[in-house]
């Protein structure tokens, strides 16, 4: 959405990429080669990128590593003061980032989310990125988080946590028009299936979503059969279609 907005507004092209505090850019969108929004690109000269499964295994998707024989120029030396954290980044001769992303054909590495926000639902496994990024298009929202719902059916559902813009009401209507907008949008197995507004969503000093916080109290709400006012599920809503997902 950002990428085609500042195309319309300006005429500029921006280009993805993907680095750490620890390191570079370590794979970008570079001048030269075809883009492909919604990419982050391909690795960058001076990094060697492997995506490592649940197994350790090379994989077209998991986990961002950079592999350290010969280790990168752009790679941080150390934690200051936390061996045991540096011992972890590193382990087994690679450098983890802790970020999931999948491979295409082309060699082109696209996001999926924080390995600890990935989630699975139905067995599938869900990106809370690329959730966020359909429901922020609809004009009613600000902000959203995606995090795991408990369901007893599914073990867990993908449940929005959305703030509105100001001429928005946090009421069914609302969230029906965001629900149907998801559901056009995404595969079954990915439909945001519960929301919630929210008027602000807890952040980190630096502006970043804090999404455990969210998962906790999520997880807390359901143990209790609670469900709060501004909570909509989509079996509030009859009209809504079901498919067999």
């Amino acid at each position: 959405e950002i990428i085609d907005q500042v195309r319309q507004a300006w005429g500029l092209t921006l280009r993805d990429g993907f680095g750490q505090t620890e390191t570079t850019a370590q794979i970008g969108n570079a001048p030269g080669q075809p883009l492909k929004p919604g990419s982050m690109g391909r690795p960058l000269p001076g990094y060697r990128v492997a995506l490592l499964d649940v197994d350790g295994n090379e994989a077209d998707e998991g986990e961002v590593c950079l592999k350290l024989d010969p280790r990168p120029l752009g790679l941080m030396t150390c934690y200051e003061d936390s061996e045991e954290k540096t011992a972890e980044a590193m382990r087994g001769g690679y450098y983890h980032t802790g970020d999931v992303a999948m491979r295409d054909a082309d060699g082109y590495l696209t996001f999926v989310g924080r390995a600890d926000d990935v989630f699975k639902a139905s067995d599938y496994r869900i990106s809370p990125f690329e959730l966020e990024s359909v429901v922020l298009e609809h004009e009613a929202v600000t902000e959203v988080a995606v995090v795991p719902s408990p369901d007893p059916v599914r073990l867990a559902v993908p449940k929005a946590f959305v703030t509105l813009a100001r001429d928005r009401k946090p009421d069914a209507d609302t969230a029906l028009e965001i629900l149907r907008y998801a559901r056009k949008q995404l595969a079954p197995y990915k439909r945001v299936r519960r929301i919630e507004f929210v008027t602000e969503l807890p952040k980190t000093i630096s502006g970043k979503i804090r999404r455990v916080d969210l998962r906790k109290l999520e997880a807390e709400r359901r143990g209790r059969g609670a469900k709060d006012p501004g909570e909509f599920f989509e079996e509030d809503f009859p009209g809504l279609k079901e498919s067999a997902a």
